[in-house]
């Protein structure tokens, strides 16, 4: 038996679906919170004190499954984890100078870059309808979004280099991190938020005054009650999230999960209806039928 063959038989799809669709919903309330905080906290902010929230609640979990050891593929685990932070900070900075609409629109290029990515570096045989799947989540994203031509400088290019390092990262998931426990990456992950964040903290000290400003340069800011809920919500999100996200692409083809990415938008329309009274309109709706069309699509390949 061939080596894709032989991991291909081992693939759990609807575990992995579910999980996929439980990371966006996940991580796309917390995108919501994190817009509605942005004025409170600074980015390093919230990558360093969510995940020390977290990390001793993994810590515990991962004891108590006996499964806390060092990842037998630590170099990989390490440039996945670089990958995925290098991800979240390319996409925050390119919020300050585009609108949503067209940061959203050219990050969720990624199912395509997914697609890409399995069928050149893993060997995966993508069909026309899977590329159609694609091509379908894509542009019911761009019916929700509708980002204008105006909108768009060089600044876009950044959520295009996150979509990029988000492919990348779970093609590592898939193919060099398969058999690491999904806790380990996720406290790999968290580890390298609370490094990241720190050091970059630390940077920003050194900066000139008129420079500390905006949610990448300002200083940390100090916390009442309702921050500190807000940051133990931000921590659930990225708890279900890192896990979630490692599981769904070790048990399942990155060109399939993939198109359930598009899910994340679908649940951002909710998110923006419950706290921001956002309404879609009809051809939005439309978006959304046509997300959910692309995932039967791709099941069904």
């Amino acid at each position: 038996m061939s080596a894709l063959a032989s991991s291909t038989s081992r693939d759990r799809i609807p575990f992995a679906v579910v999980s996929i669709i439980l990371t966006v919903l996940a991580l796309s309330l917390g995108d919501a919170l994190i817009k509605m905080t942005s004025g409170s906290f600074v980015i390093w902010q919230i990558f360093v004190l969510r995940s020390l929230i977290l990390l001793p609640i993994l810590t515990g979990v991962a004891l108590s499954l006996e499964s806390l050891r060092v990842p037998a593929a630590i170099g990989w685990v390490t440039l996945r984890s670089l990958m995925l932070i290098a991800m979240w900070v390319s996409y925050y900075l390119s919020l300050p100078k585009l609108s949503l609409s067209a940061a959203a629109a050219a990050y969720y290029t990624l199912p395509i870059f997914i697609t890409l990515f399995s069928a050149v570096f893993i060997g995966d045989r993508i069909s026309k309808t899977g590329w159609f799947a694609v091509a379908l989540g894509f542009f019911g994203v761009l019916l929700i979004l509708r980002p204008k031509a105006g909108d768009f400088n060089a600044y876009a290019l950044l959520p295009l280099v996150s979509a990029m390092l988000y492919a990348g990262a779970m093609i590592v998931t898939r193919t060099r991190c398969r058999d690491e426990h999904p806790l380990s990456l996720s406290l790999a992950l968290n580890i390298g938020f609370i490094l990241v964040g720190g050091v970059a903290a630390a940077i920003i000290l050194l900066l000139p005054m008129e420079l500390r400003q905006g949610f990448l340069l300002s200083p940390w800011t100090p916390m009442a009650q309702a921050e500190w809920i807000s940051m133990g919500l931000l921590a659930a999100a990225i708890l279900i999230g890192s896990v979630g996200a490692a599981i769904a692409y070790q048990n399942g083809p990155p060109a399939m999960i993939g198109a359930f990415d598009f899910a994340y938008v679908g649940f951002a329309v909710i998110w923006g209806i419950v706290l921001f009274n956002e309404t879609p309109d009809l051809i939005a709706s439309i978006g959304m039928i046509m997300i959910v069309g692309a995932g039967v699509l791709s099941l069904r390949q």
